[in-house]
C-alpha cells in the first residue's frame, strides 16, 4: 500500500508551508497545536522548521521583500539596489507599509537580475517604486506571462492548441500504452540521453534499473528544484511546456511500473507551479491520470510538492528526506534511491528537461535525436544564459553548437564587451577563459576543456570584473546552503570564505591550504555540494593567476544570509 504524504509524519512539511500561509509565521502555540494533530512530537516540528529556509519563526517587521544576492544579480547591481531598500525600509519602519528587507539565496530568475521577490510576485531590485507600489497593493501573485513555443522539442508543436493552454492527444503516451514497457527504454538507450538536471547519468540506464527492482510500490519523482545561481531552464519548461513534463512521467511511471508521481518544485516559482497545476487538472479530466490511463489496465496519478527552500533540496536524497517529513540532508549512498527512494521504496528520479525531452524522443525515435546535434554529437540542449550578455535568457541550441554561437544567439555582450571568463555549467562548474568559446556544447567536450555542462547554466563574465570577487560570491552561496551534515563540507566552506574575507586577496600560503580544504571537502562530503563548493574558485585562481592579488569586494554580507 502507497504511503500518503499527508500521513502523521510525512505530512509536516506540508502542513507547517499550510500554517505559515495563513498566518506568515509560525507561532510556537500553533506549532504545538500541530505536532498533536499530526502524531509526531514537537522536536520534529522543531527540526524541520529550523532547518528550511523559507520557515519563518518570528513575525515579519513589514512586507517581506527578499533581494537575491547570488551571482548573476550580484554582477547586475543587487548590492546597490538591496543598499537603497534597506534606506526605503527604515524611513517606512512603523508606517503600515513596513518593509522587511531579506538577503536570499538565488531566487531562479538570473534572467531578470537583479530580483527582488515580494511572495509569488519577482520584481526589478533596480525599480524600488515599482516595488512599492506592490506593496502598498498587497500585490504577492505570481505576474503571469503568454507561453512561449518551443517546436523543435515539442512532438505536438504543429497542434495549435499546443501553442496555448496545451493539449488532451498524449499521443505518444497513447502509443506507449498500446507496446511493450522495454520499447521506450530502447529508444532512450538508442539516443544516448543523458540526465539533464546536472549529474548526466545515462537516463535508459536508470529506467532500467528501477523497472527490475522486484519491491512495489515505485515511485516517479521530477526533480523541480533547480536552485544553483545561473540555472532558470526547468522554470521556463515547467510553465511553456508541463503537458510533456506530465506525459514524462506517465511514460518512466509505465516503464517502471509506477502508479504515483511527484513533482518537486521549489516555492519561489509561483507562475510555473500555476502552470503546471493548470495542465494537471487538464490532464486528468482527460483520463490521462487517475485508474485505467485511456481506457488500460495502468493507473497514475501526479501531484505537486512544494520545496521549503533550500538549494540542498536540488540532491535527490535531501529532496527524499524532505517529501518524507525530515531535515533536508543527503543519504548514504548506496543504496540509490533507484534501489531504495522514497518511503524506503524503488524511485524513478529526473529532472524536468530530461522527462521533457524523454516524450520527444519516445515519439519521434533515436535517429530524429541523433540528427538534432551538430558536428557529429547527438540531441539538442536547454540553455540558461545570464551574466554580462546583452539579452539573457533561456535558448534550445544543439548539442555540439560551439559557445560562441550561443552568446552571438543572445545578442552577445554587453556594450561589446570582450568576454573575460565563462562558467558553462551554472556556478558549480569551473570557469573557463575566453579560449573557451570554441568548445562544443557537450558533456564530454566542456569536461575535456576543464569544466563540465551541469544543468546548462552558461554564465559570460566581461573583461573588468573582479573574479575574485565572482569567486568569493560562489563560495559564500556553498556555505550558506551547506546543510551542515558532513563536518568537512560545514567547516571548510566556513573557513575559506572566513580567511578570504579577513585578508581581502589570496597568497600563494592560502591558495595551497584552500586546495587543500577542497581535497578533503571533495573526499569525504557525502554529496555533490561539499564536493565542488571551492571547485569554482579554486579554477579561477588556476586560469586568471592574477585574480587572487585583486582585493575582493568586502561590503557584501559577511554573515551568510540577512
Amino acid at each position: 500500500m502507497e504511503s500518503s504524504l499527508n500521513s502523521d509524519s510525512h505530512g509536516i512539511v506540508r502542513a507547517l508551508l499550510a500554517l505559515q500561509e495563513e498566518v506568515g509565521w509560525l507561532p510556537p502555540d500553533r506549532l504545538e497545536s500541530l505536532a498533536s494533530e499530526l502524531r509526531v512530537p514537537m522536536h520534529s516540528l522543531e527540526s524541520v522548521s529550523t532547518f528550511y529556509t523559507h520557515f519563518r519563526r518570528e513575525p515579519a517587521a513589514g512586507a517581506q521583500v527578499e533581494v537575491c544576492r547570488d551571482l548573476s544579480c550580484r554582477m547586475a547591481g543587487a548590492e546597490s539596489a538591496c543598499a537603497s531598500l534597506r534606506d526605503i525600509a527604515a524611513e517606512r519602519a512603523g508606517s503600515p507599509g513596513a518593509l522587511e528587507i531579506t538577503e536570499v539565496s538565488c531566487l531562479g530568475r538570473c534572467d531578470q537580475a537583479p530580483a527582488v521577490a515580494l511572495g509569488d510576485r519577482v520584481l526589478s531590485a533596480l525599480n524600488p517604486e515599482e516595488i512599492l507600489a506592490a506593496v502598498d497593493a498587497n500585490r504577492r501573485d505570481a505576474i503571469l506571462r503568454p507561453k512561449r513555443s518551443w517546436p523543435a522539442a515539442d512532438p505536438y508543436s504543429k497542434v495549435a492548441a499546443a501553442l496555448s493552454h496545451g493539449w488532451d492527444d498524449y499521443q505518444v503516451l497513447r502509443n506507449v500504452l498500446a507496446g511493450t514497457r522495454e520499447a521506450p527504454v530502447a529508444a532512450l538507450n538508442a539516443a544516448g540521453l543523458r540526465g539533464m538536471g546536472g549529474a548526466g547519468f545515462p537516463t535508459a540506464r536508470k529506467w532500467s534499473l528501477v523497472a527490475a527492482e522486484p519491491a512495489s510500490p515505485k515511485y516517479v519523482i521530477c526533480n523541480a528544484d533547480e536552485s544553483e545561481p545561473g540555472t532558470f531552464k526547468d522554470r521556463e519548461l515547467l510553465h511553456d511546456l508541463p503537458h510533456l513534463v506530465i506525459e514524462g512521467m506517465a511514460i518512466g511511471a509505465y516503464c517502471i511500473g509506477a502508479s504515483k508521481g511527484i513533482v518537486f518544485i521549489r516555492h519561489e516559482y509561483g507562475a510555473e507551479r500555476e502552470s503546471l497545476e493548470e495542465a494537471i487538472a487538464h490532464a486528468r479530466a482527460a483520463g490521462v491520470l487517475g485508474e485505467g490511463v485511456f481506457g488500460s489496465d495502468f493507473n497514475f496519478e501526479i501531484e505537486v510538492f512544494v520545496s521549503p527552500g533550500g538549494y540542498i533540496l536540488g540532491e535527490e536524497t535531501a529532496l527524499l528526506e524532505c517529501i518524507e517529513g525530515r531535515r533536508g540532508e543527503p543519504r548514504n549512498k548506496p543504496p540509490f534511491p533507484g534501489n531504495v527512494g522514497l518511503f524506503g521504496q524503488p524511485t524513478l528520479i529526473n529532472n524536468v528537461e530530461t522527462f521533457v525531452h524523454a516524450v520527444s524522443i519516445v515519439g519521434q525515435g533515436a535517429d530524429w535525436w541523433n540528427a538534432l546535434g551538430c558536428e557529429g554529437f547527438a540531441g539538442h540542449k536547454f540553455i540558461s544564459v545570464s551574466g554580462d550578455v546583452a539579452s539573457p535568457g533561456v535558448g534550445l541550441y544543439p548539442m555540439g553548437l560551439p559557445l560562441s554561437e550561443i552568446l552571438k544567439a543572445h545578442g552577445g555582450m554587453k556594450d561589446a564587451a570582450e568576454v573575460l571568463a565563462i562558467a558553462p555549467g551554472g556556478a558549480s562548474s569551473n570557469f573557463l577563459g575566453p579560449e573557451a568559446l570554441d568548445l562544443a556544447l557537450d558533456f564530454d567536450a566542456l569536461a575535456a576543456g576543464g569544466s563540465m555542462l551541469g544543468s546548462g547554466a552558461a554564465v559570460f563574465l566581461a573583461e573588468g570584473r573582479n573574479l575574485l570577487d565572482v569567486g568569493l560570491s560562489i563560495t559564500r552561496f556553498f556555505r550558506n546552503e551547506s546543510c551542515g551534515k558532513c563536518v568537512p563540507c560545514r567547516m571548510g566552506s566556513e573557513k575559506a570564505v572566513a580567511m578570504i574575507e579577513k585578508a581581502g586577496r589570496i597568497s600563494a600560503e592560502d591558495e595551497t591550504l584552500l586546495r587543500s580544504l577542497h581535497e578533503t571537502m571533495a573526499q569525504t562530503s557525502i554529496c555533490g555540494l561539499g564536493q565542488v563548493a571551492l571547485g569554482p574558485l579554486l579554477s579561477i585562481l588556476s586560469r586568471f593567476p592574477e585574480a587572487g592579488a585583486n582585493p575582493a569586494d568586502d561590503s557584501a554580507t559577511q554573515d551568510g544570509l540577512g
